[in-house]
Parts: structure tokens; C-alpha cells; sequence
């Protein structure tokens, strides 16, 4: 009994402490604004760790990546790169109507591909969702 006591305390201490780490490793907080965007049409977005991770459960390998033969091979503890590294095409008016292999490097479809697709999916799935879908939700003030 002793030892099934002990299990579940180590169980509870390694599932909180989980979050804590990623909140001492990355920061709560940060504005998405990418340099490579150098007429921004929408105000950066500020996004939180705590609120995705620790509140939502989403595992940082749902938005951090790294492809390789098309798997997700990037594991937590890795350094983190920034999106434009991969996604260098800057396009911001009519990219859907790139060519697919640029679509795949565009940043703006990169970003929206990844976050209002899952903010949407979280709203099929349940209603009364909070995740933003209109491009003011993410982009509060317009422009810069």
C-alpha cells in the first residue's frame, strides 16, 4: 500500500512540476512579431504559454516543430526556433494563390494554419470556447 501511495505522490509531483519547468523556460508571454513581415497589415499578437500548456494541455509539440520525411521530430527541451527560420516566405496578400511549396514556407499561412485552425477546431468541438477565430481576436487596434 505504502508503495502505491508513494507512486501516485512521485505521479502528481512529476505532472505538476512539468508545468513549472515550462513556465521557467519559457517566457508566460510573448508578441509574435515576425521581422520578415515588413508592412504588417494586422497588430502583433501576444500569446501565452500558461494559458495553452499548463491551462489547455496542449503539448508544446502541438505547436513547436520540426519536420523531418514529414514526421514531427522536434522533442521538448530542444532550442526552439523561431518561425521564420523555416517559413521565409513573406507574402501577405494573395498567398493562397502560391503554389503549394511556397505555401508551405508562407509565414502568415504558417501562423494561421496552426493557430486559428486549432482555436476552430477547439470551437467545433465546444461552443462556449474563448479561442479567437476573427483576425481582431488575435490582432487587437488593426494595423501598426
Amino acid at each position: 500500500m505504502r508503495k502505491l501511495v508513494s507512486c501516485i505522490i512521485a505521479a502528481v509531483f512529476m505532472v505538476s512540476t512539468a508545468g513549472l519547468a515550462l513556465s521557467q523556460q519559457a517566457p508566460d508571454e510573448i508578441t509574435v512579431k515576425a521581422g520578415i513581415f515588413t508592412a504588417p497589415t494586422k497588430a502583433p499578437v501576444k500569446f501565452t504559454h500558461k494559458l495553452h500548456n499548463v491551462d489547455y494541455k496542449i503539448a508544446c509539440d502541438q505547436c513547436h516543430h520540426k519536420f523531418v520525411d514529414g514526421k514531427n521530430v522536434w522533442k521538448q527541451g530542444e532550442p526552439v526556433a523561431k518561425c521564420e527560420t523555416c517559413h521565409t516566405e513573406a507574402t501577405i496578400k494573395e498567398e493562397k494563390k502560391l503554389p503549394p511549396d511556397q505555401q508551405k514556407l508562407n509565414l502568415k499561412l504558417a501562423f494561421h494554419n496552426q493557430c486559428v485552425g486549432c482555436h476552430q477546431k477547439a470551437k467545433k468541438e465546444k461552443p462556449d470556447s474563448k479561442a479567437p477565430v476573427s483576425c481582431n481576436q488575435c490582432h487587437p487596434g488593426g494595423g501598426q
